[in-house]
């Protein structure tokens, strides 16, 4: 070993050995004034550092620019690498038998929307993941042929995944991606497992509740009924976002334009609603969407208009005799966490890494704010921090294990390493 290489291994760990210690010892009081060289690689997983940065300690965030998470690349490596399923599931993590009686007799459908995020897709997957559930997952026609392959190979692995019988070339809005989900819809319905609920996600999703808390939330809140947050859209010719004068549900808010005329008058005399693209969904009105002559000239209808994904579930469930409806709901039903800019003050504190349209990119310091959600997911940017995804996963899966009602698989274990590595 040459003397740089030495002397690099001497600092990086007497720097990083400092750091750690400083975060152990720190309070906020001590912490956010200090200063730090602008990158050194700590090769550790910082569990301490992300139950700091939880519980909203001052100096974490400081600290936190030292500490790079292992990248994707090495979720990527591993789906690359050939192996057996056995080898795959375990080297991903996956978790692999029912954690509780109650989790193994309720079981929950996905349709998940990809697009090329894979790293985070298998971030979002293994989260989810449980071998009572199903997943259908829908792969964007223009996704790179490599994704496509890669995606194929691990649905292989497991039973209770598959990819979507049918493609369609999805934009982030529009009839195709709201035809993807019913073609998942219709898959989900037609195969041989039998499901409670099914919600949708896309690849940037992320649980912020575990599969045990989200069964809670479904048993205990809304009793075999759907959440489809929406209202009537404002007749003002002023376009509108909640809170003011809609009152939605705090964190699960989303843009309302005017109620105007629209192309063409709504089927059945429909009432139409707006509301979240995000839902969650009762098997039985799934089996209503995909039969009713109502849903099936809805569908048809909606081709004329702009955001469909944002009126279809919502006005449908509206609807006094479908099965689970919540006519008169509301904004109620926390699915997404989102942070509106517009909300500032009233609602949260801020956005504590950056607005993007109007809405939080999340960054660490947001982390506290996340983990009292009462929703049960939220979007994360590829471009933000990538340690905010590494400590709510590793959260996440702690969470999970403790919650368990039988012995945890070694392989279940996100690893621990304490190491150091040289910094160049």
């Amino acid at each position: 070993m040459s003397r740089a290489t030495k002397a690099g291994l001497v600092v990086c760990g007497v720097i990083c050995a400092f750091i750690f210690l400083y975060l152990r010892n720190s309070t906020p009081e001590q912490s956010g004034e200090l200063t730090y060289p602008a990158v050194v690689e700590c090769g550790f997983y910082p569990d301490e550092l992300c139950s700091a940065l939880f519980e909203g300690k001052g100096a974490a965030p400081q600290i936190a620019q030292f500490c790079k998470p292992p990248p994707s690349s090495e979720i990527l490596a591993q789906l690359h690498t050939p192996g057996n399923c056995s080898r795959t599931a375990q080297g991903l993590h996956f978790i692999t038998r029912p954690l509780s009686a109650e989790e193994g007799n309720f079981s929950l459908a996905y349709i998940v929307s990809v697009h090329k995020e894979l790293a985070m897709f298998v971030q979002l997957l293994r989260a989810i993941y449980a071998p009572q559930n199903v997943y259908c997952i829908h792969i964007d026609e223009k996704a790179a042929k490599k994704l496509k392959t890669t995606m194929q190979n691990l649905v292989n692995c497991f039973e209770n995944i598959f990819i979507s019988s049918r493609r369609q070339k999805v934009a982030y809005d529009g009839l195709k991606k709201l035809q993807a989900e019913i073609n998942c819809l219709q898959d989900l319905v037609h195969s041989k497992f039998q499901w409670n609920y099914v919600m949708n996600l896309c690849e940037q999703d992320f649980p912020i509740k575990t599969n045990k808390e989200i069964i809670h939330y479904l048993r205990s809140k809304w009793r075999d009924k759907n959440i489809t947050p929406g209202v009537i859209p404002p007749s003002s010719p002023k376009l509108k976002m909640g809170p003011s004068p809609l009152k939605p549900s705090p964190g699960e808010n989303t843009y309302i334009p005017t109620n105007k005329k629209f192309k063409q008058k709504p089927p059945h005399n429909l009432t139409i609603y707006f509301g979240s693209a995000y839902y969650v969904l009762t098997r039985k009105f799934a089996e209503f969407i995909l039969t009713d002559p109502r849903a099936k000239d809805m569908l048809r209808w909606s081709k004329d208009v702009p955001t469909p994904e944002q009126l279809y579930w919502v006005t449908l469930n509206r609807l006094k005799d479908a099965p689970g409806a919540t006519p008169n709901a509301g904004w109620e039903g926390h699915v997404q966490a989102i942070k509106w800019r517009m909300e500032e003050g009233e609602v949260h504190s801020g956005c504590k890494g950056h607005y993007a349209q109007d809405t939080c990119v999340y960054g660490l310091r947001d982390l506290p704010w996340l983990s009292q959600s009462p929703a049960l997911f939220a979007k994360f940017e590829p471009s933000a921090d990538p340690l905010v995804m590494v400590c709510l996963e590793r959260r996440h899966r702690l969470t999970a294990l403790r919650q368990a009602e039988v012995p945890a698989e070694p392989h279940w274990q996100f690893p621990r390493e304490s190491h150091f590595k040289p910094h160049h």
